[in-house]
This record gives C-alpha cells, sequence and structure tokens, in this order.
C-alpha cells in the first residue's frame, strides 16, 4: 500500500484491489522504486461470443518524479505479453483527447494497424 502520488486517479483501496485481482482475467503490473509503487498498468480480458479476445488496457499511470524513463511504455510492454500468453489477439486502449503524453505512449505501440480511431464514450453512474 506504499503507493506514489498520482499513480492512480484515486486512493487504492485494499478491498477493491484484492477483488480486482481475483478476478480471472484482471491483470496489474507495477513498477516499484524503494519499496513504493511508482507505476501501474491494469487490464482486462474482453471475451466476445463472435469476435477475438482482446485485452482492454484500463488504466496506466506513472508518478510524476518517474515520468519520461520508459517506464509506462515497459509496462504496457509486459501486459501486451501477458495478453499474448492469454490468447488475445488484439489489444486497445483509449485516453482523453488532450492528454498529449497518453498519445505519445500509445502511439509508439500503435503498428501495425495505425493512428488512433475514433471513439465515442457515454458514461453511466450505477
Amino acid at each position: 500500500m506504499h503507493v506514489a502520488e498520482d499513480v492512480f486517479d484515486e486512493p487504492v483501496q485494499p478491498d477493491r484491489l484484492a477483488s480486482y485481482l481475483r478476478k480471472s482475467g484482471h491483470f496489474m503490473i507495477v513498477a516499484l522504486a524503494d519499496g513504493v509503487v511508482v507505476g501501474q498498468c491494469a487490464a482486462v480480458i474482453h471475451r466476445h461470443p463472435d469476435k477475438v479476445s482482446e485485452l482492454y488496457i484500463d488504466e496506466v499511470g506513472v508518478a510524476p518524479a518517474f515520468q519520461r524513463q520508459g517506464i509506462a511504455r515497459k509496462m504496457l510492454d509486459a501486459m501486451f505479453a501477458i495478453g499474448r500468453e492469454q490468447g488475445c489477439e488484439e489489444a486497445w486502449v483509449g485516453t482523453e483527447p488532450d492528454n498529449a503524453a497518453a498519445r505519445a505512449l500509445y502511439e509508439t505501440r500503435a503498428e501495425p494497424h495505425g493512428p488512433a480511431e475514433e471513439f465515442v464514450m457515454y458514461v453511466y453512474k450505477l
């Protein structure tokens, strides 16, 4: 539970973390520095009855002091490897249009499918 600021959007709740990690098809990679989590990449496998399995990259976060050191790229590549090991044929990730750092990271990994696709997302409070 030693997590640097701004790695996650909100403080990590131990019960939520345990529930997340217990679920089949949920994965999390963390980057550590001196026993403190300074980066995280979370993903979920989506299995469909009519399409190939895909790995949805849910979140990527790195503490500001550790950004631009290749941590996010390494975590993303490691998560892609997990997706392949789990039988996924595709992976996808989304971000806000104005998140230049995330877009730069994701665009370096976009081959062979090319640049970002247009996407509209609706969020519902349940």
